[in-house]
Parts: C-alpha cells; sequence; structure tokens
C-alpha cells in the first residue's frame, strides 16, 4: 500500500478571535500547494483516495490537485496517528492514500511507520512523504520527500 503524507501549506496566522479550521493559505502557500500538485498529478494512480483535514488551509492545499478529496474530521489539528493510520486503513488499504493533514500528527506517523516508534519528526510546510507498504516483508520503505522549494 502506497500511503503519501503531505503536510498543508503555508497558512496565515490565526488572529485571537478567528476559528483555527478556518485559517486560509496565503499567496506563498498557494503556490507551494500549486507546486506540489504539479510534482503529484503525473504520479498518482487514478484510483488514489484522497484523504482531507476538514481545516480549510488543507482543504485549499488539496483543491490544488483539482480531483474529488473526502473530508475527513478524523485528519483535524489535534488528530492522533492511530486516527491518521485508521483513516488511510494503513496497511490494508487497496489503492493508494493521499493524507493532507498537520503537524506535528503526520511527521510522528511517518516515523512510527518507519522507525517502530512516534518520534518529532520535522515535515517542512507543502511538503510530502511517500511511504510504501511491503506486506511480504512486514517492512515500510520511504519512496520520496519532496518539498515545493525543491522542485
Amino acid at each position: 500500500m502506497d500511503l503519501i503524507l503531505w503536510r498543508h501549506a503555508e497558512a496565515k496566522d490565526a488572529l485571537e478571535a478567528e476559528d483555527d479550521l478556518q485559517r486560509r493559505l496565503t499567496a506563498k502557500g498557494e503556490r507551494q500547494a500549486e507546486r506540489m500538485a504539479q510534482w503529484l498529478k503525473p504520479r498518482l494512480a487514478p484510483s488514489t483516495r484522497i484523504l482531507v483535514s476538514p481545516a480549510l488551509r488543507c482543504r485549499q492545499t488539496a483543491a490544488a490537485l483539482g480531483r474529488d478529496v473526502e473530508t475527513s474530521p478524523a485528519l483535524g489539528p489535534d488528530t492522533s496517528v492511530r486516527a491518521v493510520l485508521d483513516a488511510a486503513r494503513w496497511p490494508n488499504a487497496s489503492e493508494p492514500v493521499l493524507v493532507v493533514g498537520h503537524q506535528p500528527t503526520l511527521g510522528l506517523a511517518a516515523a512510527r511507520l518507519l522507525a517502530g516508534v512516534e518520534q518529532s519528526w520535522s515535515m517542512k510546510k507543502g511538503a510530502i512523504w511517500w511511504l510504501r507498504g511491503r506486506e511480504a516483508e512486514g517492512a515500510v520503505a520511504l519512496l520520496a520527500v519532496v518539498g515545493p522549494e525543491w522542485i
């Protein structure tokens, strides 16, 4: 199973009275999302399931792909690694899954899958980590780490 973790692009800082879920991407964040979408589009299988946090900044990031997405409350800013993996049906999904979500959860999920323990791994804004579960070997391979400023 392929699991692609995509951290939302740069978002505006929250105003004191603003709901965190309503924070929008900055102009830079919009460019980051577009660059990553252009990199992802030719690489994503047509059957890829795209799961997105209900936060506006995540929905805007995913919208750059121009594909149907599934908004999942399980992927909100304060979610757990277990909730992310359950939503993605890791490691048993029959299709690739792209998760658009938040730090620190995505970094913790990558650490858990690759190192076997949840550690505070940094994931840059707008970056993706592409993982592949190798069922026969019971292992996880890291296929790519790509940030918007690297392409």
